[in-house]
């Protein structure tokens, strides 16, 4: 039953239909403002206008006729952000809206501790406004926020069954395999280097605009096929199969020559070893799960040598040229809070400084000031909590793995203080399906 239908069966019921529109209802109506203030700064080409106009009318078709498809359609195209908005955020974007229009949006799947601190980070961001000084990036910048811990809040709201985390799982390993695929084949001498490499087709970058967010995107999904590897539960395929998926992954980590990536991949399964080995009787994947790791890398070597890349690799291992300067970036930021205490504005960061923040929480605190590095590091740790509560009572999201989800959140965590993380979607969607978890019955565990 919609919200509408509520209210007018029974008016008394009114103060909870307002309670669950109004944070998204508040949140739909700041998008479209931003939306709208940026197009008519920007406004697209007749044919892209025209192109996206027809594409949206065929995603909103999509999700009136399958929902679920239109949310699984939209976890496949996270392998394509190129610009922002990305062709996902189109697609959430509308099936949020649908979802909204038809009473099916609540916040009450997400802990109430993470409603407040996403409300206070969202609120901060438009107190914040009121200090740019370039206007047009601001409101860009602030739309993608506000998108994102939308998209984050509406997803818990969707994912209600085993149905949905399967398509979740499989189309974000489909998504994460592909864009290896892409980066792979192409460093290794295949078609579209100009478009799948970056620096000097040093670095695969499939898709996304960026190696290190290339690289960190294939991460969860190869923690979620290791899970899948020792106790499947939503994948289909052989035991080959999915060997041969993870190895595909571990490969565009690798070729992305993003030493977060790595760091975050090497964390993520130390997590799950740790993991397992706590857990009553699985002490056995634990060493399953490590033998298959080191097979992989040995793989993954012999690929490396076979493309002349090990010296390349050892270079990259190293400390590079330009951290000093990102390391004084980040030094500029945080000596920006001296003279601006509640912030400089979002996305307001770059004309103060060099470079990027190339820190999550750097960037917090020179643009919102130090309560909002407050609530950043509230919002990140307990999240991190909430993952460990679940990963130790063995319980999942409908079958998307604790641990891997553990895994990837604090090899997220940790990313943020070497790399703006805060618009990177699977940030967002990790965290979602973690809160998803932590709100299911506690009889709902599956070690």
């Amino acid at each position: 039953m919609s919200v509408f239908a509520a209210v007018a069966r029974e008016p008394g019921r009114l103060g909870r239909a307002v309670g669950a529109w109004g944070a998204p209802g508040l949140t739909a109506v700041v998008l479209g403002l931003v939306l709208g203030l940026e197009l008519s700064r920007r406004p697209p080409s007749l044919a892209l206008a025209v192109g996206g106009g027809i594409g949206l009318v065929v995603v909103l078709a999509l999700a009136l006729w399958r929902y679920d498809w239109a949310a699984g359609l939209g976890i496949v195209l996270l392998f394509f952000v190129r610009k922002e908005p990305a062709p996902a955020d189109a697609v959430f974007l509308i099936a949020i809206a649908v979802a909204i229009a038809t009473g099916r949006f609540t916040v009450h799947r997400v802990p109430a501790v993470i409603n407040a601190l996403v409300g206070a980070y969202l609120t901060l961001t438009l107190i914040s406004l009121t200090f740019v000084v370039d206007p047009s990036r601001a409101i860009r910048f602030s739309f993608i926020t506000f998108y994102l811990a939308f998209f984050a809040l509406w997803l818990p709201s969707w994912l209600r069954s085993q149905v949905q985390a399967r398509i979740v799982a499989r189309a974000y390993v489909f998504a994460a395999a592909l864009s290896a695929l892409l980066g792979t084949a192409a460093y290794v001498g295949g078609p579209g280097r100009g478009t799948f490499l970056e620096y000097g087709g040093t670095r695969a970058v499939g898709l996304y605009k960026d190696p290190n967010v290339f690289g960190a995107f294939l991460v969860p999904a190869a923690l979620i096929v290791i899970d899948e590897l020792f106790k499947p539960k939503l994948l289909k395929g052989r035991w080959p199969v999915k060997v041969a998926i993870f190895v595909l992954l571990m490969l565009g980590i690798v070729f992305s020559f993003s030493r977060a990536a790595w760091i975050n991949f090497a964390l993520g399964v130390l997590v799950m070893i740790v993991v397992f080995a706590l857990r009553r009787g699985s002490v056995g994947r634990a060493l399953k799960l490590l033998f298959s790791v080191a097979g992989a890398v040995v793989v993954v070597a012999v690929v490396l040598a076979a493309t002349g890349s090990i010296g390349f690799l050892q270079s990259r291992a190293h400390v590079q040229s330009y951290d000093s300067k990102r390391f004084g970036a980040q030094q500029e930021g945080l000596q920006l809070v001296a003279h601006h205490p509640f912030g400089v504005g979002p996305g307001q960061f770059e004309l103060y400084a060099p470079l990027s923040a190339h820190s999550t929480y750097v960037r917090a605190v020179a643009e919102l000031g130090i309560l909002g590095l407050a609530v950043v590091l509230a919002f990140v740790l307990v999240t991190l909590v909430l993952a460990v509560w679940n990963a130790g009572i063995g319980r999942e999201t409908y079958g998307i793995g604790s641990a891997p989800l553990l895994g990837a959140w604090a090899g997220l965590l940790l990313s943020g203080f070497v790399i703006d993380t805060i618009h990177w979607r699977h940030l967002w969607l990790v965290a979602a399906l973690i809160w998803t978890a932590t709100m299911r019955p506690l009889r709902a565990r599956t070690a």
